[in-house]
């Protein structure tokens, strides 16, 4: 704790008044006997840097006439002893030496108070100087976690709020995809709390606590033997547990007890080689060794992660500290006991019994000692302290600008300073510090400042250097507040430089998700595959998604690939196949054609009603070259033409075969004596069965287009990694009416075609229309179950080949007979043949 004074004398050095120990008396000391037989001979030689951060400050500050002309700020440091106890009495004594209106001497003003440390303390301080409204500025406690508590206590925080530093905490976990931790923290309402509110965030970003621990405490001597047991017990739970990262919160102290931990744990299992950890200290925790601490291996420590407050290079700082000398203490009377204890050496004049290397000279170097000693380096609670120094000394320079409103010059005469004036000026100031950052507070009282993030790296003599390796800026947006080198980073040795799992089970590769393990915290589960047609991308996936529909899983399941796109077309060999089918029979079909045309005059061509035969052919021919359009790319006019087209030729051809079927009956009956039906017989006849016949399924088609006519579509779902083009038929109903009617007539044509197979003449059709017909019928009755039983292209194939068979069947059946005769058996194809088959 160090109260501010300030002198209104002229612009003088520090001398050695400026800088006193608070010596407690036989009463003071009967407080707590146990710890100040601790602490009587033995400091805190890492803390030692806190006081002269505060003697370089002050020396700066009333060297520099620009800031306080004509005043001198001074100090005393009082001792809490790391006790609240002892704080409290502290800061109750504080104000009565204060006597109002008594001036003796040089008069002394106490404008403001630096402390404490650790917010344990500063909130016993707070309370006794809130009374006095004297402001308290803190260089290493945090805000408050309760906003009640907050609101009564005016004081002032050179260290960013802690939630930044807990938010800190979880992003770089993330970072690295650590989910299984411990947590160590001091037992202590900040502890306690602090571990509370960790483990809500930990939780809500997906990370587990294995377990925690809120014992790190320093205790008296004789109760040091007592909790031995259960120190090592947490060095055994934290060596055991397959979590690799270890988060440490609580003040300066707990480092001690943690280095206590490892050093008896390490002592227990001496015939076991440590397993490497990853320590992830808190700004409040720092590598303090009391002398004896000094030569504990720190291999363990290697490659830890601290949180820092943020601090930077402040220039003469460092020659500061290699110029300081024991035999030169001016006042310092922390300097020959600091010095005797961290080199080990006794000074001609002392007394103490202590052995050590040898004598004092005066030659030995601060930068020589080890870094578990002492740093030369500016540590950031020495920081904070610099920068909390030259905060009260611009409000007071504040204070005596011209037009200020809480000038205190009047009229040639310097008014009686009051520390509750300080407050507003606290509140505004802001300026640029030696380092070239500025200095300001926040809405809630804290600076706006970071956290830095550092890498220990130690050596065997116990040295270690800290490695900045990253930042917290409390200014950017959640999720981006961290900011981290990973190339600089030094990870323990037993990780060989690569960053370790610290994971409850290994993680759940892609084409897998993760399944709870009942019983246990949601970051230990098992890993199920995907279920058919989903995938997982990433590692740890809590479920799987589904492809979309242009998308299939690969086999791993680990990723969606396009689907290919395919139609039944001619590049296929199904479709090259098909379309060389019925381009054949086409062809075939013409070469019918220009045989009954080459011997149209024959008996047998006209015989058969010629000009039927020629329609019959022609829409036979129509029939063969449909299947081409059902071969093209499925757009909008080739899905319309496909179906109309084929069923209107279809009823064409099936009404030609029932008009030739009927003619044939006609012609027999006609024939008989007095018979009424040889009016019926003739073309007219025929042309009106074919014309009447197809105009019904044009009737058909017509309403089919107009109401929901055939479109493109795409079946994404039946082939899993295709998409098959194809037409949607539109309406199903009227489709099936299409293919109705078609079996309708082509039903009539082979029941007349049965009743008349056994008329008696040598040219009669009606046995081959009847086997035509059957033909016909059995290809679209096994059809309709094949259709309706596959899917995609298939679809269209068994359609194709439906309408081939068909029509081959009719082609083979109704004129293969015929072009036997006239291309083979001319002899059998003249009028005489005729009359002699007839008799």
């Amino acid at each position: 704790m160090i109260v501010f004074n300030i002198n209104r004398q002229g612009l003088e050095q520090i001398h050695s008044e400026c800088i006193q120990l608070k010596v407690v008396n036989s009463e003071e000391m009967s407080v707590n006997c146990q710890l100040g037989e601790i602490m009587r001979e033995v400091i805190v030689p890492k803390n030692y840097q806190h006081i002269l951060a505060l003697v370089f400050a002050v020396k700066e500050i009333n060297e520099n006439p620009k800031i306080l002309l004509n005043i001198t700020l001074g100090f005393h440091i009082y001792d809490s002893y790391f006790d609240e106890r002892m704080t409290y009495r502290a800061a109750l004594n504080l104000p009565s030496t204060l006597i109002p209106n008594y001036k003796c001497n040089i008069q002394k003003h106490l404008m403001a108070v630096i402390g404490g440390l650790y917010f344990d303390t500063s909130i016993y301080l707070a309370n006794i100087l809130g009374i006095y409204k004297i402001p308290q500025l803190t260089y290493g406690s945090f805000a408050p976690e309760d906003p009640a508590q907050g609101q009564s206590i005016s004081f002032y925080r050179m260290v960013p709020s802690e939630a930044h530093q807990r938010t800190g905490i979880v992003e770089l976990l993330l970072h690295f995809g650590w989910t299984w931790v411990v947590l160590l923290a001091g037992d202590n309402d900040s502890g306690e709390r602090f571990v509370e509110n960790l483990k809500l965030l930990l939780s809500q970003k997906g990370i587990c606590v294995a377990f925690s621990e809120t014992n790190l405490k320093t205790t008296y001597l004789a109760d040091y033997y007592d909790v031995f047991p259960h120190w090592i017990q947490i060095y055994q739970a934290i060596m055991e547990s397959k979590a690799k990262v270890v988060v440490v919160y609580g003040a300066t102290k707990s480092m001690l007890g943690l280095r206590e931990i490892v050093a008896l744990g390490e002592l227990e299992n001496v015939t076991m080689t440590p397993e490497g950890k990853v320590w992830i200290l808190t700004a409040q925790v720092d590598f303090t060794a009391l002398t004896y601490q000094m030569s504990r291996d720190m291999q363990v420590f290697h490659g830890s992660l601290s949180f820092a407050v943020h601090s930077n290079v402040v220039q003469g700082f460092k020659a500061f500290l290699e110029a300081q000398n024991p035999f030169e203490e001016n006042g310092n009377g922390f300097v020959k006991q600091f010095w005797a204890q961290v080199f080990l050496c006794l000074f001609p004049s002392s007394n103490t019994e202590e052995q050590a290397s040898g004598t004092c000279t005066g030659d030995e170097k601060l930068e020589n000692l080890i870094s578990s000693a002492f740093e030369m380096t500016m540590s950031g609670h020495s920081y904070s302290l610099y920068n909390a120094i030259h905060t009260i000394a611009h409000a007071l320079h504040a204070m005596f600008l011209p037009g200020t409103k809480y000038r205190v010059v009047e009229e040639g005469e310097v008014q009686e300073l009051r520390p509750w004036q300080l407050h507003p000026l606290l509140r505004t100031v802001s300026f640029n510090n030696s380092a070239g950052e500025t200095v300001s507070f926040g809405g809630n009282r804290e600076v706006v400042a970071g956290f830095d993030i550092t890498n220990l790296v130690t050596f065997p003599n116990n040295s270690f250097v800290r490695v900045k390796v990253g930042r917290v800026d409390v200014e950017a947006i959640p999720g981006q507040q961290i900011s981290i080198d990973d190339n600089r980073i030094v990870w323990h040795r037993s990780f060989h430089q690569v960053p370790p799992l610290s994971v409850c089970n290994p993680s759940c590769p892609p084409g897998s998700r993760k399944e709870k393990k009942e019983g246990e915290p949601f970051c230990c589960y098992d890993c199920a595959p995907c279920s058919q047609g989903k995938i997982s991308s990433e590692n740890d996936m809590d479920d799987c998604v589904a492809c979309p529909e242009d998308h299939y899983p690969n086999t791993e399941q680990s990723q969606c690939i396009p689907k290919t796109i395919s139609f039944l077309s001619f590049k296929e060999p199904l479709g090259t196949s098909l379309a060389l089918f019925a381009l054949s029979l086409s062809l075939l079909t013409v070469v019918v054609l220009v045989i009954f045309i080459k011997h149209q005059d024959t008996p047998i061509v006209r015989a058969n009603n010629r000009d039927l035969t020629y329609a019959l052919l022609t829409f036979l021919l129509l029939c063969f070259l449909c299947p081409l359009i059902f071969l093209s790319p499925p757009e909008r006019v080739s899905c319309l033409l496909r179906q109309m087209a084929f069923g209107l030729v279809f009823t064409v051809t099936v009404s030609c075969v029932l008009a030739k079927t009927i003619t044939v009956v006609l012609a027999f009956v006609a024939t008989k004596p007095g018979s009424r039906m040889r009016k019926w017989v003739g073309k007219r006849l025929a042309s009106s069965i074919v014309f009447s016949c197809s105009l019904f399924q044009a009737g058909i088609c017509t309403v089919w287009l107009g109401t929901s006519p055939p479109f493109p579509d795409s079946d994404m779902h039946s082939v899993v990694r295709e998409i098959i083009l194809g037409c949607n038929e539109g309406s199903v109903a009227l489709f099936y009416c299409v293919l109705g009617y078609m079996g309708f007539l082509a039903i009539i044509s082979f029941v007349v075609a049965f009743l008349a197979r056994k008329l008696p003449d040598s040219f009669n059709e009606a046995k081959f229309i009847t086997f035509s017909m059957l033909l016909f019928c059995s290809a679209w009755i096994s059809f309709v179950p094949v259709y309706l039983s596959t899917k995609g292209k298939y679809m269209v194939a068994v359609e194709i080949f439906s309408i081939l068979a068909s029509s081959a069947g009719l082609l083979g059946s109704i004129f293969a007979p015929k072009c036997y005769i006239i291309v083979l058996r001319p002899d059998l194809n003249s009028k005489e043949q005729l009359i002699k088959r007839k008799m």
